[in-house]
C-alpha cells in the first residue's frame, strides 16, 4: 500500500498550490505538448498543471487527471473547469480507464508521484497501457539526496537524512528520480531520454522566501514519522529548523536542487 507522507489538509494544499506556482513555468516547456493531444495526467493533485495542459492541447484535445485523494480531487474540480478536461478518482496502481481508453492517449505524465509508491514500476506499467503505439510517456520526480544549501546550515545533513529515512520507513523511495530511466527501459519504452529541471533559488530574489518556506514545510510533513521512528529527536529537529531560518537571512544563501525527468516512446 502506497503512503503519501505529506497528507492533504488545507495547510498542505496551500503549500502544494504555491509549489505549483513556482515550478510549473519551469516544467511545462519540457512537456512539448501539441494541439489536439489526448493527455493522461496520473496523480493530478490540485489540478493546476493538468489544467494548463488542457489549455495547451486546445478544444480538439482532451486531458484526463487521475487522483486518489478525495480532498485534492475536490479542489481540482472546483478550481479548474474546462470542456476538454476531466478529473477522475483512482489509484495509479490500477488506473480507472475503460477498455476504449486503453491505448488511446498521445501523452501520459506523472510528477512527484512515484516517490510515494511502494510499487512505482506497476504505476509506470499502467501508464504505458494507456498510450497509443508511438505515444510519449513523461516521468518527473525527486532524487532528494543531491539537495545543497550553501553555506550549509548547522545540523542540516542530519535533518535531511532523517527526512529521507522517513520515506523509507513508510515504504517509499526518496531517490526514485535517478531510477526513472530504468523504469521506462524495463517497460520496453524506446528513445529514452533524461533531463533535469532546476528548482533552486538564492537570497535577493522575490521568490527565495517561498522556496525556504516550502523546504521547511515539506520537512515538517514528515515530523511525526521522524519522531515516532526515532530518526531525530524533537530538540534536534526544532534546532535544525531554526538554523535553516537563520541561514535564509544570509545575503549569499543559495538552494541548489534539480528535479529528475525522463521520457520515451511506446
Amino acid at each position: 500500500m502506497s503512503h503519501y507522507i505529506h497528507g492533504s489538509d488545507p495547510a498542505e494544499q496551500n503549500r502544494l498550490s504555491r509549489l505549483n506556482d513556482l515550478i510549473n513555468a519551469r516544467c511545462f516547456p519540457k512537456l512539448k505538448l501539441e494541439d489536439g493531444f489526448r493527455i493522461l495526467d496520473v496523480g493530478s493533485g490540485l489540478g493546476q498543471l493538468t489544467y494548463r495542459m488542457s489549455e495547451a492541447v486546445g478544444p480538439n484535445g482532451f486531458c484526463l487527471g487521475i487522483e486518489r485523494d478525495a480532498n485534492q480531487l475536490s479542489v481540482a474540480r472546483k478550481n479548474h473547469v474546462a470542456p476538454n478536461l476531466e478529473f477522475r478518482q483512482g489509484d495509479a496502481l490500477d488506473l480507472p480507464l475503460t477498455s476504449r481508453e486503453l491505448e488511446s492517449f498521445d501523452f501520459t505524465h506523472t510528477r512527484f508521484l512515484l516517490e510515494h509508491l511502494s510499487n512505482p514500476a506497476k504505476a509506470v506499467s499502467e501508464m504505458v497501457k494507456s498510450l497509443k503505439p508511438g505515444g510519449r510517456i513523461f516521468l518527473a520526480d525527486d532524487d532528494h539526496q543531491p539537495l545543497t544549501l550553501f553555506p550549509e546550515p548547522l545540523g542540516f545533513q542530519a535533518l535531511w537524512s532523517a527526512y529521507m529515512d522517513s520515506y523509507v520507513e513508510v515504504g517509499n523511495d526518496p531517490v526514485i528520480g535517478r531510477k526513472l530511466t530504468k523504469l521506462l527501459v524495463d517497460q520496453g519504452i524506446r528513445n529514452v531520454r533524461n533531463d533535469v529541471v532546476f528548482f533552486g533559488d538564492c537570497a535577493g530574489t522575490e521568490t527565495f522566501p517561498l522556496f525556504v518556506n516550502n523546504l521547511i514545510e515539506v520537512i515538517s510533513t514528515s515530523y511525526d514519522v521522524m519522531i515516532t521512528s526515532k530518526l531525530i529527536s524533537d530538540r534536534e529537529y526544532q534546532s535544525d529548523i531554526q538554523h535553516i531560518r537563520d541561514w535564509s537571512s544570509l545575503p549569499h544563501a543559495a538552494i541548489w536542487y534539480t528535479i529528475c525527468v525522463a521520457e520515451g516512446i511506446r
